[in-house]
């Protein structure tokens, strides 16, 4: 398919669904580059980190309720494509509220095929999953003839008025600047050395696609969907067909990751565990998490260590051919994995020099390395506290300890007769206590404590 850069957008409106979400926005902001005539953002929230961008940018903020007629058929009004972005329950805790992912996934999509029809609405490129082939058996280099996992009953709809094409992009693992549904809980459990283990063998294999070359084969397909092509016969070579799109370079997914972990001082782990043993883990978290059900969707419930569906995502082999993508869209990634995962190290780096925020600075600027003096004070405070208040409350307070961002934790608890005074970090602390043993748990437990700044900023993206 050999078309202009642009063709099929300029003077064309278009609605991403989930357009205030990592890819959506950057999806909306290329739009508007090529020279859309309007672009709508559909988005459950009001605001996320790329809001104010995509505001200043000329994108059109809609909020509203992907299961709700009302708010789909106000977004899509008059509208001549949509991107249908958006959806539920890809990862951690919100896989396992079932009733949202189908009200959500199911539902909400039913709403928005409506919408289209009834607008007449010529083209929707729906972003769907590897995850419709994949079922944990391995896949090598597997391409679209591969049938549905499982196979589901369609349903099949009939338009008389003009005719309706969609196609579906199957996107690999999406990575790079401000990804925000893997790579911040990775990050979270690597900080807080909660990444004991690598899972699966070392040569198995998975697909990784960074957000720009994602971006460039969903506008390929909705090209693809133009039905005014010269000699294509007014049938577009995209109506009906699914697209597996990645980077082209399967790779281990912890040796994908070691470069982020080791720019950030985090240490990737030695030790491998069978998919069989993780398995029964990913199995404990989820029947621990089907019975805190009520209290999913709560803030101050944290997301699970591993699930058994991302059990087979990182540890069986699963990586699929472009090909098809390439022979009838164009689509070519034009960022390699190098420099897309360079990209994704400045942002996180970054991203960690911002984070130490001020509590990180307030607690230099008063204690600097006096930490054994403040220590000392703090358990002398500690022991003078009365006894009715320490029942209630536990001591804890965190002093920095040197320049490269340690920390020395003290608490006390009247169970553990007396305070732990520990350390985390690269330097450690100076301080010393009688109760050493529980040391290494309880600085791991603690530091999330002081981990607040960066858990709001992850909540206000979701």
């Amino acid at each position: 398919m050999h078309l202009s850069e642009n063709e099929g957008i300029e003077d064309n409106t278009f609605v991403v669904t989930g357009g205030l979400g990592f890819v959506g926005s950057a999806l909306c902001l290329e739009l508007v580059r090529r020279g859309a005539r309007q672009v709508r953002a559909f988005d459950l929230r009001l605001t996320s980190p790329w809001s104010d961008d995509l505001k200043n940018h000329g994108v059109r903020l809609i909020q509203g309720d992907l299961t709700r007629k009302k708010d789909v058929d106000k977004a899509l009004r008059g509208t001549d494509c949509v991107f249908h972005l958006a959806s539920y329950g890809m990862s951690g805790k919100e896989m396992l509220q079932f009733g949202r992912v189908d009200e959500v996934n199911i539902s909400g999509t039913c709403l928005v095929l409506e919408a289209c029809l009834e607008f007449e609405i010529r083209r929707l490129v729906y972003l769907s999953t590897y995850n419709v082939v994949f079922g944990g058996k391995e896949i090598v280099s597997g391409n679209e003839s591969l049938p549905y996992f499982p196979i589901e009953d369609h349903v099949d709809s009939k338009n008389k008025g003009k005719r309706f094409y969609t196609c579906a992009i199957r996107p690999a693992a999406i990575y790079g600047p401000g990804e925000e549904r893997h790579f911040p809980r990775i990050v979270s459990f690597a900080k807080l050395g909660l990444l004991p283990f690598k899972i699966g063998d070392s040569n198995v294999k998975t697909d990784w696609v960074y957000v720009d070359n994602l971006v460039l084969a969903t506008i390929l397909a909705s090209m693809g969907l133009l039905d005014d092509i010269p000699n294509k016969g007014g049938h577009p070579v995209a109506a009906g067909q699914p697209y597996f799109i990645s980077d082209g370079s399967p790779i281990n997914s912890f040796e994908f990751l070691r470069p982020l972990l080791r720019s950030l001082d985090y240490d990737l782990p030695k030790a491998a565990l069978s998919v069989s043993h993780a398995l029964i883990l990913g199995r404990m978290f989820s029947a621990i998490y089907t019975v805190l059900y009520p209290w999913l969707n709560r803030w101050w419930l944290p997301q699970p260590f591993i699930l058994p569906a991302e059990v087979y995502k990182v540890g069986v082999t699963h990586y699929f051919s472009f090909l098809k993508a390439k022979e009838e869209l164009g689509y070519v990634p034009m960022v390699s994995p190098r420099e897309g995962m360079a990209a994704t190290i400045s942002y996180w780096q970054e991203r960690k020099r911002r984070n130490f925020g001020w509590s990180y600075h307030i607690c230099m600027a008063i204690c600097g390395r006096w930490n054994d003096f403040i220590v000392q004070c703090c358990l002398l405070a500690r022991r003078r506290t009365s006894a009715a208040y320490k029942s209630y409350i536990p001591f804890l307070l965190s002093v920095y300890v040197g320049d490269e961002g340690s920390f020395c934790f003290i608490y006390g608890s009247t169970s553990w007769r007396g305070s732990i005074c520990m350390a985390s970090g690269k330097k450690g602390g100076s301080c010393k206590c009688k109760s050493v043993v529980l040391a290494d748990i309880c600085s791991r437990v603690l530091f999330i404590a002081f981990s607040v700044e960066e858990s709001q900023e992850l909540k206000s993206r979701h």
